[in-house]
């Protein structure tokens, strides 16, 4: 029935603002054709404003979309450079790094990269 993602919606209470932190400061390709939308890959982010379709904002939380790099250090390092904040420490949980953050409205986010398959695998 269900056969793709079509887009991760992203909540905010100004659309410019989250724009600018997807797509300059995080560095997400901007979609040619839709001013709020921005791509990780093949998926697609869309900024939205609950409020002005009469709904109340709030952030998303605990469902940390996990953006790949391929250096979780080291992208750490570059965005703290440029302001972002982490919550806690970069985690190791034996196959991947791990690092939290969340964006100006409050959303979760995850720089991820895994280093070592999964013991099962």
């Amino acid at each position: 029935m269900i056969s793709k993602l079509d887009f991760v919606g992203v909540p905010s209470q100004d659309a410019e603002r989250s724009r600018r932190f997807y797509v300059e400061t995080l560095g997400l390709r901007p979609d040619e054709k839709a001013q709020f939308e921005f791509w990780v890959g093949d998926t697609c982010f869309g900024i939205w404003e609950p409020e002005r379709m009469g709904m109340p904002f709030e952030p998303q939380r605990n469902a940390h979309p996990a953006l790949h790099v391929d250096d979780v250090a080291a992208a750490r390092e570059e965005l703290e450079g440029k302001g972002v904040e982490f919550m806690g420490e970069t985690l190791d949980t034996g196959v991947c790094h791990m690092a939290l953050l969340r964006d100006p409205d409050g959303n979760d986010l995850m720089l991820h990269s895994r280093y070592a398959p999964r013991p099962s695998d």
